[in-house]
């Protein structure tokens, strides 16, 4: 078996800091490139993620940017070691899960391997698959892109059927169905935006329109892909960040409830550090 994990809140609570600082670092490099101020560049954020689904994705077509440059501009971390946040026992929790494990992660190569070692499990992954490396027929392909996938699996040799994705953003796994492989969601830190998504203004300040209708827009999307019950507490803490994407800070860990798990969800579990009791869920 391969155990395939996404990295942010998923491995780690990246809504902690690093998201928050994320957003703000890459609505900066847009405001920068496009010589406008960051109210603007927000917008034009919102307007590449609703048309290609990342941020990135816009400024390359129109803007011709570097793909190196704006992700190190977004994820240039000098103080990252006091940034991250991992659960105890997450370094046991996957020495015991048995099989391979790969790293997949919409994140630069650079920042997430700094991450795994600040985390102390960088040695648990055979390999680290980072945006950079996610180019698929001259075309850059992340998640939740079905060719990528199908790509890497053929790359790492395995058929889908004896592969498990490990995600919090549900609308991945919901992207992935039908290909024949296994997921698990993790929902302690529950993301409520997508990708590339401007963050919201905090409590009292203004949000443009447009941000605000797609926040909403969202909202609604996310309640009913997991059911309002699970996340009406969560939208009360929420603290909205992006960059690769927003979230809502942990709440204190339950058993997660199989009655809100989508269909194409194998198995729903709170953190990573939980797979190992619940692997009976996935046919293991």
């Amino acid at each position: 078996m391969v155990w395939l994990f996404d990295l942010d809140n998923t491995l780690h609570d990246a809504s902690y800091a690093i998201f928050p600082a994320i957003n703000a670092q890459m609505t900066a490099y847009v405001a920068r490139v496009l010589g406008c101020d960051e109210a603007t560049a927000s917008r034009v954020r919102v307007d590449y993620w609703q048309r290609y689904g990342a941020t990135l994705l816009g400024m390359i077509r129109h803007h011709g940017v570097d793909p190196a440059e704006f992700l190190h501009a977004a994820h240039d971390f000098p103080e990252l070691a006091s940034m991250v946040r991992v659960q105890r026992g997450l370094a046991r929790m996957l020495r015991r899960l048995p099989g391979r494990k790969v790293l997949l992660t919409n994140a630069p190569q650079e920042y997430a391997r700094a991450v795994l070692r600040v985390a102390g499990i960088e040695r648990m992954f055979e390999r680290v698959v980072a945006i950079e490396q996610m180019w698929v027929h001259g075309e850059l392909r992340p998640k939740p892109d079905r060719r990528m996938l199908r790509h890497w699996l053929a790359r790492i040799g395995v058929d889908p059927s004896r592969a498990v994705l490990v995600e919090d953003t549900v609308s991945h796994l919901k992207r992935y169905q039908g290909l024949g492989i296994r997921t698990a969601w993790i929902t302690g830190y529950l993301r409520t935006l997508t990708p590339s998504r401007p963050h919201a203004a905090p409590a009292g300040e203004t949000r443009d329109a447009a941000t605000q209708a797609v926040l909403d827009a969202e909202r609604e999307r996310h309640r009913h892909a997991a059911g309002e019950a699970a996340h009406a507490a969560q939208e009360h803490a929420v603290a909205l960040v992006a960059a690769e994407t927003q979230a809502p800070q942990p709440r204190r860990l339950k058993r997660a409830n199989p009655a809100h798990r989508p269909r194409y969800v194998h198995i729903k579990v709170q953190s990573s550090n939980q797979l190992h009791r619940r692997m009976r869920g996935i046919g293991s």
